[in-house]
C-alpha cells in the first residue's frame, strides 16, 4: 500500500513539474571520483582534450633520448600525456602513436597503440617504455608498430626518422564497454 502511495506521489511531483516548465532528470548522477568530485563532462563535440603532460615534451622538437635505438636513444619512452573530457562509460584509453610524414606508418597506429586502464573524467597516462612489449600493470600493447626491416621493434616505436624533421602526433580514444569509440581526440607529439 505504503509503495503505491510513494509511487502516485512521484508521479503526481513529476507531472506537477513539467506542467511547470522543469525537468527532472533521467539519467542517474554522475559517478564521484575518488578525490570526491563528479568527473568532467565530455565536451559538446564529443572530442578529448588531450595535452603534453611533461615539460620536456612541447610538441616542438622531440626531447633528446626520446627517438628510437636506431638512432642513439638507450631507455626511449612515450610522451606521458594529459586527457580530458573522458565520457560516462569510459573504460581503456587507447593512444594510437603515428608517423605524419611516412605514409605507411601515418594512420592507425602506425608506430603502435598502448591501451591504458582509465574510468570517466580525466586521466594521466604515464609514459611507457618504447621498443618493448613489457608494460606496467594496467596498461598492455594494442597493436604492436607496422615498422619493417631493421626498423622493426616491438611495441611502441619511438620516432625514428633519422632527424630528417618528420612530424609524430597521437590519436587518442576512450573506449566503452562493447568495444565502442566513445570519444577521440588528438596531439601532436613533435618533429624529429
Amino acid at each position: 500500500m505504503i509503495d503505491r502511495v510513494n509511487w502516485r506521489m512521484g508521479a503526481a511531483m513529476a507531472g506537477f513539474l513539467l506542467l511547470a516548465g522543469c525537468e527532472m532528470p533521467l539519467e542517474p548522477e554522475a559517478a564521484v571520483t575518488d578525490a570526491g568530485t563528479a568527473p568532467a563532462a565530455q565536451p559538446a563535440t564529443g572530442e578529448l582534450i588531450v595535452t603534453l603532460s611533461d615539460p620536456a615534451w612541447t610538441g616542438g622538437a622531440i626531447p633528446d633520448g626520446q627517438q628510437c635505438t636506431k638512432f642513439g636513444a638507450v631507455a626511449p619512452m612515450t610522451p606521458p600525456l594529459k586527457v580530458s573530457g573522458l565520457p560516462i562509460g569510459t573504460l581503456r584509453v587507447i593512444v594510437e602513436f603515428n608517423d605524419e610524414d611516412f605514409q605507411p606508418l601515418s594512420y592507425d597506429g602506425g608506430h603502435g597503440k598502448i591501451d591504458f586502464e582509465v574510468g570517466p573524467g580525466e586521466a594521466y597516462l604515464p609514459a611507457v617504455p618504447g621498443e618493448t612489449d613489457q608494460m606496467p600493470p594496467g596498461v598492455r600493447i594494442a597493436a604492436k608498430n607496422r615498422a619493417t626491416g631493421d626498423f622493426a621493434r616491438p611495441g611502441y616505436l619511438p620516432p625514428c626518422s633519422g632527424g630528417r624533421d618528420h612530424d609524430y602526433f597521437a590519436v587518442v580514444k576512450a573506449i566503452g564497454p562493447t568495444q565502442e569509440v566513445l570519444a577521440e581526440g588528438r596531439v601532436d607529439i613533435g618533429s624529429y
